[in-house]
């Protein structure tokens, strides 16, 4: 979602960046792209306050950190815990793919393949941990979530559609941050989201401030930047087509597209 160069050495950083524009000329892409929470080129073409992100430190009690949720939001975890939901933790990533594949499906975005899931899953073992809701044993959510020092970032989430009375998504953040604070960890990453949309007014209304974000961009092969979003108008006619294909069939069509996709 962002990060820079990984140190914080002055002259590492540079150098690190500097062989970042060497490859990107190499590999003859049309823009190198930086996703920062400072600004590091003032050269760079940029996008400012376009995305933000969500961060808070968590209470190592966990009821101190429900009373923190303002009280429309937490009425709706507690109708989620009242609704029969249970969280589980799964070993392979099958349950999550099912549901995330609905999930953007109904988005109007391609989904990715299982196997990424899968290896996304073996690579960083426990520090990759899919989390499934279940309610009446059907999963009706899930999300992957990575954890890094003493933070917890849920990254790949979604839920299915026929389920949104149950507030399964609030009840599955809440779950993830209940167990995330129990098992030590200090700071929930509610990552990346663009202003006006759902998402960013889902992890507001969860009592979250959001900090600007810094997209910079050496430009390449392009001259102006790029607008590779699901707002962007040229994008609404395949969005709109996509919500409306058969699921099995976006599930086999969907992770040949969404290998291309940034």
């Amino acid at each position: 979602m962002y990060g820079g160069a990984a140190t914080s050495d002055v002259e590492a950083q540079a150098a690190l960046y500097a062989e970042a524009e060497k490859l990107a000329a190499s590999l003859g892409v049309d823009y190198l792209e930086l996703r920062l929470r400072t600004p590091v080129h003032e050269d760079w073409a940029r996008k400012d306050d376009l995305y933000v992100t969500f961060r808070k430190t968590m209470d190592p009690d966990p009821e101190k950190n429900l009373a923190a949720i303002p009280r429309k939001q937490r009425a709706m975890v507690r109708k989620g815990l009242k609704s029969g939901l249970a969280g589980e933790l799964d070993e392979d990533t099958s349950r999550l793919h099912n549901v995330y594949a609905e999930s953007v499906r109904n988005l109007g975005t391609p989904v990715f393949s299982r196997k990424y899931f899968q290896t996304l899953k073996d690579v960083f073992g426990e520090d990759c941990e899919v989390l499934t809701i279940t309610h009446e044993g059907r999963p009706v959510a899930g999300v992957m979530s990575f954890y890094f020092r003493d933070e917890v970032v849920p990254y790949y989430g979604g839920g299915t559609s026929t389920d949104r009375k149950l507030a399964i998504n609030d009840f599955m953040y809440w779950d993830l941050m209940r167990r995330a604070c129990e098992a030590g960890y200090r700071v929930f990453d509610f990552g990346r989201s663009k202003r006006g949309t759902g998402a960013f007014n889902f992890k507001k209304h969860w009592g979250f401030e959001p900090e600007p974000l810094v997209h910079e961009y050496k430009l390449l092969g392009i001259n102006d930047l790029p607008e590779i979003n699901p707002n962007n108008p040229k994008y609404s006619l395949f969005i709109s087509a996509w919500r409306k294909l058969p699921l099995p069939v976006a599930n086999l069509v969907g992770p040949l597209i969404s290998r291309s996709l940034g």
